[in-house]
């Protein structure tokens, strides 16, 4: 992603995922490039098969947190 820097903004969902707004790259540990996005859901509970996405694994789990 190019150009000026947006603003970005992460916000924890009441027991879910953080949100993540604005233009961001996800790199992986190795530092290669998982997604390029305006949105996304990213795991906080730590049961999702695909981290570091949400995939709803925390309602199953009856994750809580604020």
């Amino acid at each position: 992603m190019s150009g000026t820097p947006s603003k970005i903004t992460i916000t924890s969902l009441t027991d879910g995922p953080y949100e993540v707004v604005g233009e961001v790259e996800i790199l992986a540990a190795d530092g290669s490039l998982v997604k390029e996005t305006s949105k996304s859901y990213l795991c906080r509970c730590g049961h999702s098969a695909k981290k570091p996405f949400c995939d709803g694994a925390h309602k199953r789990e009856g994750f809580i947190a604020p």
